[in-house]
């Protein structure tokens, strides 16, 4: 049987040639697909394509949250029970809650420098005792 049995079998023109007619093929689906499916693909980009909408969080919401900011302004850092009475008085749920404290508090909150000195003694105080 002096059929070739494998790829390594064929000459390299024979895989040139094979390797175009795949191309050719491979044009003529896509030809193909297009011709019939062409007017969908604009509008599956744009869907496949968005994102989840980013968008500011609804003004009384953002209002209640910037109340209690303005409120707690030296130490911005709502406790769970807080988050919760938020949550429920914003409509929103802790992770946007959340979220919306770090972003408030990287953006806007410049803790004073006896805060430093503060939590830094704090922290060091127990490091450093005369046992």
């Amino acid at each position: 049987d002096g059929a070739a049995s494998s790829d390594e079998e064929y000459s390299g023109a024979e895989t040139e040639a094979q390797d175009a007619e795949a191309r050719d093929e491979d044009r003529h689906l896509k030809d193909k697909l297009l011709r019939k499916f062409g007017s969908h693909i604009g509008s599956l980009k744009l869907e496949f394509s968005k994102k989840k909408k980013k968008g500011k969080l609804p003004k009384e919401s953002r209002q209640t949250l910037l109340d209690w900011w303005n409120a707690h302004y030296k130490w911005p850092y709502p406790t769970e029970a807080d988050k919760l009475q938020l949550a429920e008085s914003t409509g929103l749920d802790q992770k946007q809650i959340n979220n919306w404290f770090i972003n408030q508090r990287k953006r806007h909150w410049k803790p004073s420098e006896n805060m430093h000195f503060a939590v830094m003694d704090n922290l060091s105080g127990p490091l450093f005792t005369d046992d």
